[in-house]
Order: C-alpha cells, then sequence, then structure tokens
C-alpha cells in the first residue's frame, strides 16, 4: 500500500476494485430488499430518534448465507488496510453492516459527526463503500476533516474510504439523484 510512514496522518484511504461492477450490482440489489427505514441519531443518554442533522435511509444488512462474501470480502480489505497504515488493535465488525441511501428529492444529508457513540463496541475505523457511480447523483459528497484542510473522498463506484471513527466528517446534501453507500465499522479494545 505505502511505504510512508506517516500515511496514518491523512484524512482517509481509498481503495479500490475491491468488488466487480457486476458484484456492486448485487450489493445494490440486496441493499434495497432489506427494507429500508428512515435513518435515526443516537444521543449520549442512549436515546435514538429523528433529528434533521441526518436524512437518509438505511437498513442493517445481517450477515447471513446472501451477504456472508460480503463481510468476508470487506473482512479482508479492512485488515490489509488496517494493517499498512494504521495498525490499530483489531476484534473485529462492531456492527452489522449499513447500506445506506440519499434521495436527492429528500436533500439526502448527514451533518458533521463522528463514529464514535457510548453504547457501542469501540469503534476505531469506519469504512464507506461508493455503491453509486459519480453520474448518478449530484451534492453527496463524503468529507472528512482530519486536520487542516476538510478532504472529499472519491466519488468513483467501488471506491472504498477508510477513515478513523474519531475523525469529524459528513455527507453533503444530495441536490438531484440518488447516493446509495454500505457503510460498516471495525472495533476494538479502548486506544491507550
Amino acid at each position: 500500500m505505502t511505504s510512508d510512514p506517516y500515511a496514518y496522518l491523512a484524512p482517509l484511504l481509498v481503495s479500490e476494485n475491491a468488488f466487480t461492477p457486476a458484484e456492486l450490482d448485487v450489493i445494490v440489489a440486496h441493499g434495497e430488499g432489506l427494507g429500508l427505514e428512515r435513518s435515526s441519531i443516537a444521543y449520549g443518554d442512549g436515546h435514538v430518534g429523528d433529528n434533521p442533522m441526518r436524512i437518509c435511509r438505511q437498513a442493517w444488512m445481517p450477515r447471513d448465507a446472501a451477504s456472508a462474501w460480503i463481510y468476508d470480502r470487506l473482512e479482508r480489505v479492512a485488515r490489509h488496510l488496517n494493517a499498512q497504515v494504521y495498525h490499530f488493535e483489531l476484534s473485529g465488525f462492531s456492527d452489522l453492516f449499513q447500506y445506506s441511501v440519499y434521495h436527492g428529492s429528500e436533500g439526502g444529508h448527514f451533518g458533521w459527526h463522528i463514529d464514535q457513540v457510548r453504547g457501542a463496541a469501540h469503534r476505531k475505523l469506519s469504512f464507506s463503500l461508493q455503491l453509486s457511480g459519480p453520474d448518478e447523483y449530484q451534492g453527496g459528497e463524503l468529507v472528512i476533516h482530519g486536520g487542516g484542510q476538510p478532504a472529499t473522498a472519491p466519488k468513483t463506484r467501488g471506491a472504498l474510504v477508510a477513515f478513523p471513527s474519531y475523525t469529524l466528517h459528513r455527507v453533503t446534501p444530495v441536490t438531484a439523484g440518488t447516493r446509495r453507500a454500505l457503510v460498516f465499522w471495525t472495533a476494538g479494545p479502548p486506544f491507550r
């Protein structure tokens, strides 16, 4: 991946070609069949509810016979990226994968936030697999603010973006079309 000893300081990493276009189509079809619901936000007090900070449709993707190959592939890629750059102590995924859909007709977006929340396994790395092509929507940029200037993730279909879960990030409003992504997190013991 990289021989740069300071690569972990980059606001994001990108891995491409983990899936073929046909495999991405299968992931989208599977995600669309899960029954999308309006997204909510978990608050520090354990309350979960609607919040205008996040307008999105989502479904949790259980690991089963239909999705095990997706989990297996992304686990290999996540472990590889971690071993090459971050060197975090990881124990596996913190949650089920989240299939997320942002519709331009709803102004889909997710304001600035971090992915570490109380009550969840200690998330260490966040990942977003770009399922839509850049010609399928406008807006909807994944922006990561890891220090210095914010960095915008590529919209290339199949790009897997990785960044530390404590990093501030957002999805800007989708102004037209539909943005689809598969989001997941790896976890491990608390940082020390």
